[in-house]
């Protein structure tokens, strides 16, 4: 059993993601396929054919040096195209709420004393939460998405100063924390969006007693630490098979003439696949950042610690 409301430091945070996913990951990872992976799936599929569909497009007119080719092209299928568009960003958006909202629920049953969590379980939360998940949505859509791309946009722009650098590598794992703990805070708590929203803020700098050290840096660090694991390990897998296929091109053009379009033929299919798999690699191992945003959360939460160890104390006298 892994305690969740108690303090951490930069490397419990790391080492306790790895030890959940050891003693839960089998149950964690059996209930998110039966709940996502159709969702998955569809998307790959869509992402893959889509993508195929695109460049094959755009590589054909202009091997066949046909200008014209590509916006006629949009032009005789602007309605498949939006259909397509449609039905991408609706499966993209219930995608999104599933894998955010999946480790919130399954950390929050396992941290109320669950020892085995059920499918039926995980989706009776998302149906009893159906309301609060509505307003997230909104919230997100209308407040927090708006104000994240001002800041990551602001930090960009300062880059020709080189200080953006330096911002940018802050602030996407203070985003993902922000946006991370609004959705636990909401859903672990009585509190509304908004209150929540500011919670998520304010628990990145300091405790809710303010008379602790700031957890800043070691939320930041554990984020950071995480993406880079989760990056390392996305692109060593699809590193090899880009390889061959890059090699397949230049050996088939070695002039650098392309007689053909490239993503045609079993190369074409081979550079799809790898991107599919790719994609849904990185949905899966996105669940570690997610658990490890999750122990944060419950670090962050000082209140609940001494509660939970008087309940600790209390449960060993009784058993003794």
């Amino acid at each position: 059993m892994i305690q969740f409301y108690k303090k951490r430091d930069f490397g419990t945070f790391i080492s306790d993601s790895f030890n959940f996913f050891k003693t839960y990951g089998k149950n964690y990872f059996k209930n998110y396929l039966l709940i996502n992976g159709l969702l998955l799936i569809l998307m790959v599929t869509v992402a893959i054919f889509g993508y195929k569909e695109l460049f094959s497009q755009i590589f054909g007119s202009n091997l066949g040096g046909e200008t014209y080719y590509f916006e006629q092209y949009f032009s005789d299928n602007i309605g498949m195209l939006i259909g397509v568009g449609i039905l991408t960003f609706l499966l993209f958006l219930i995608l999104a709420i599933v894998n955010y909202l999946y480790p919130v629920f399954y950390l929050k049953r396992i941290a109320l004393g669950s020892g085995k969590v059920k499918t039926d379980e995980i989706l009776s939360d998302f149906k009893n939460n159906a309301g609060k998940i509505a307003k997230l949505c909104l919230g997100m859509v209308f407040i927090v998405v708006p104000l994240s791309l001002f800041i990551v946009g602001f930090s960009y722009l300062l880059i020709f100063i080189f200080i953006g650098i330096f911002l940018i590598l802050l602030v996407y794992p203070t985003l993902f924390n922000v946006v991370t703990f609004l959705m636990y805070d909401y859903f672990n708590s009585a509190r509304s969006f908004f209150e929540s929203l500011s919670y998520a803020i304010r628990s990145q700098f300091s405790y809710p007693n303010g008379s602790e050290k700031s957890p800043y840096w070691k939320y930041w660090g554990a984020s950071f630490v995480m993406f880079i694991i989760m990056y390392m390990v996305t692109m060593i897998v699809t590193f090899i098979p880009m390889i061959f296929f890059y090699g397949s091109i230049l050996t088939s053009s070695p002039d650098g003439n392309f007689e053909q379009n490239p993503f045609s033929g079993a190369a074409g299919v081979f550079f799809f696949v790898a991107y599919g798999v790719s994609t849904l690699l990185s949905f899966l191992l996105s669940n570690l950042m997610y658990v490890n945003a999750g122990l944060m959360y419950y670090d962050s939460r000082t209140d609940l610690h001494q509660k939970v160890e008087l309940e600790e104390i209390e449960t060993i006298g009784i058993n003794e």
